[in-house]
């Protein structure tokens, strides 16, 4: 089996319920969910101009291969009603592979860890609470380390609507 490290998000509707769908999905069709994050909600990053973000942090047991897990994983977002529009634009949820064990992986397709992990307070946060301590196998330092060293200003704060983990 294959640890993999999920970053849902979204800012499109209902918010909240989307990332449940997104879970029941994974869980469906990927494998099962060992740890979630509590759900934060972010500024948009990027295009700035649009909705503020949830975003949740997933831990999830699979045996698909990384480039599968992918495929799934867009047409989860698929299925969810993603449409690729704008690049970094509105969208009702996004999944992007953070870590894939601890495997690094460079394709046309795939980049894992994902390039942007330490610059983005809003991936660093929810990661942080269920992995603090995973070394990043390119950086070679823990998710703590790199929160605290994290350029990006945007305030993380917890979803006010929910008190624990979905």
């Amino acid at each position: 089996m294959n640890d993999v490290y999920l970053l849902t998000g979204g800012n499109i509707g209902d918010r909240l319920l989307n990332l449940q769908l997104a879970i029941e999905q994974i869980e469906k069709h990927i494998g099962t969910v060992l740890k979630k994050s509590v759900v934060y909600e972010t500024a948009a990053w990027g295009v700035t101009n649009q909705s503020s973000f949830l975003n949740q942090v997933l831990l999830v047991s699979t045996n698909l291969p990384a480039q599968k897990l992918l495929q799934t994983l867009l047409d989860i977002e698929q299925q969810l009603g993603r449409k690729r529009i704008e690049k970094m634009g509105p969208r009702t949820v996004d999944i992007d592979i953070l870590f894939y064990n601890n495997e690094i992986i460079s394709s046309p397709r795939l980049t894992v860890p994902h390039p942007q992990i330490a610059n983005r307070r809003f991936v660093l946060t929810p990661l942080n609470e269920i992995a603090s301590g995973f070394v990043h196998p390119v950086l070679q330092k823990t998710i703590t380390e790199l929160l605290e060293a994290c350029p990006d200003p945007l305030e993380v704060k917890k979803h006010i609507s929910v008190n624990k983990p979905i």
